[in-house]
């Protein structure tokens, strides 16, 4: 059975050690959803902060990752969301938009980082440097921070968005393409917070606001 890695501050004291001295960790959530915002987060967590359940968000079960936020939000220095709507999504097209969510989330921190770790992707359009972390949200304690806050955050949003849009599931599923959603969408059409640039979205009509 091979090992799942816990996320560490290995590579945030790297940086530190090259002279960084605040450094947030990045990610977004909701990128292969076919409706609703895209979330991002930024976390600044301190060295000795201890929490012992982060982990890549996917990892945690619901009831974990209600309970670590908390812990987070309470030890870190700093943490933001950023968001970029549906319509920007279908303007910009999805990577380009989360992106624009994870350039929000940043801005929204004070104090501002001096270096970005972010999972997977360089964020263009920085004013300061990021390294991008393949599987960070596996191995680096404060990009896995933000990977539990945009879920979560992002949970909030899609059950209240489902309460304006009822019949689609969406406290369900949180806007992905299971079955249930593909039914709904066959059923009632396309609604307002629909990605309609997404492939499987464009045989549905939107449905007035």
């Amino acid at each position: 059975m091979v090992a799942v890695p816990v996320p560490t501050f290995k590579l945030e004291r790297e940086l530190m050690a090259q002279g960084f001295t605040i450094l947030a960790g990045v990610d977004e959530a909701g990128c292969g959803c076919w409706a609703g915002p895209v979330y991002a987060a930024a976390v600044i967590l301190p060295l000795d902060s201890r929490i012992g359940l982060i982990r890549d968000s996917k990892r945690l079960s619901l009831e974990q990752r209600q309970r670590v936020i908390i812990d987070i939000k309470n030890k870190a220095t700093a943490w933001a969301i950023g968001t970029a709507t549906q319509e920007e999504v279908d303007q910009l097209n999805i990577r380009q938009a989360a992106f624009l969510a994870m350039r929000r989330a940043i801005a929204s921190l004070s104090p501002q980082p001096q270096a970005i770790l972010s999972d997977g992707f360089t964020i263009p359009e920085l004013t300061m440097p990021c390294k991008r972390v393949i599987g960070g949200d596996r191995l680096v304690k404060s990009i896995a921070a933000a990977s539990i806050i945009a879920k979560v955050e992002r949970d909030i949003e899609l059950e209240r968005l489902d309460s304006l849009y009822p019949g689609y599931g969406f406290a369900d599923h949180k806007g992905y393409g299971t079955k249930q959603h593909q039914e709904a969408l066959k059923k009632l059409g396309a609604c307002a917070i629909h990605r309609m640039s997404y492939k499987p979205l464009q045989p549905y009509k939107k449905a007035p606001l």
